[in-house]
């Protein structure tokens, strides 16, 4: 081989040896993006997003929900969550409307009578509590330390929110929506508002929703002409309408609803709702 055929096959073998070269520095960069302390800075970056979004939406859902309970201060709801659900029931069942019974009163045509009994029968500290009533809350726990069932302990207040906004059930998710709801209405409502609310939503039977169309179903009169043992008649099926018949009142309706008339004039009838 010459001189100059040496060289050019020198040359050669230079130029055919850069790609490999430049290849390897690039197999070199991708391990180096393969270095496994990438892959936990990757994953904290994803999961720091997700929280972001996922506490983005917890802080709209409150918010909602709390403007939502300012708007029905001032505006009557059409329906409660009970309702709905309960028509949501019928259209499953293929039943013809009307899904539920429900006529709205306002504040001044629900007697004396109504308002009195209704917080004889379930909330006799309704004026003075916020929203929650310790008194009753240590008394079902200490029933249920004594070997009995753990009963509800409910405020108005309380119903109120649950009705209007949730769900039936005993689950700890409902039981805090509950409260979050109830120390809202507490904080926006006057008690007013919501004794009016809760007595124009409240169940009364299996399909009737409110005193006005309870009173006019099964007492065949207007909301605002009942007498004190009508009034407490129809608050003697709360917290349990579906035990309860108002169209065929059992005997021990009857004695509870003497009862709740009883309490009512106990607890000073008219003069305690200047109170709320």
């Amino acid at each position: 081989m010459s001189v100059t055929e040496a060289r050019a096959f020198d040359d050669s073998q230079t130029a055919g040896s850069a790609p490999p070269a430049e290849g390897l520095a690039d197999t070199v960069d991708d391990l180096a993006c393969r270095d496994p302390s990438a892959h936990p800075r990757a994953l904290r970056r994803v999961f720091l997003w997700a929280g972001r979004l996922v506490g983005g939406a917890v802080i709209a859902i409150a918010l909602a929900s709390v403007a939502a309970v300012g708007i029905l201060r001032w505006v009557d709801p059409p329906a409660s969550s009970f309702m709905l659900r309960h028509a949501l029931v019928m259209v499953g069942l293929g039943r013809p409307p009307p899904y539920y019974h429900h006529r709205w009163v306002p504040w001044k045509e629900i007697p004396a009578s109504v308002r009195i009994a209704a917080i004889a029968a379930e909330d006799q500290r309704f004026p003075v509590h916020h929203g929650f009533d310790p008194v009753e809350i240590r008394k079902a726990l200490a029933e249920y330390r004594q070997g009995g069932t753990l009963r509800g302990a409910s405020t108005i207040s309380q119903q109120t929110a649950k009705n209007l906004f949730l769900w039936p059930g005993r689950s700890w998710l409902r039981k805090g929506l509950e409260a979050w709801f109830t120390a809202w209405i507490e904080l926006l409502w006057s008690k007013k508002r919501i004794l009016e609310v809760y007595l124009n939503i409240v169940q009364l039977s299996p399909s009737t929703y409110g005193v006005g169309a309870a009173s006019e179903r099964y007492l065949h009169r207007h909301v605002s002409e009942l007498s004190l043992e009508q009034a407490s008649l129809l608050a003697g099926v709360l917290p349990a309408p579906g035990a309860y018949r108002l169209d065929k009142p059992s005997d021990r309706l009857l004695r509870r609803a003497a009862w709740i008339a009883d309490q009512s004039r106990r607890l000073g009838g008219v003069r305690y709702l200047k109170r709320l």
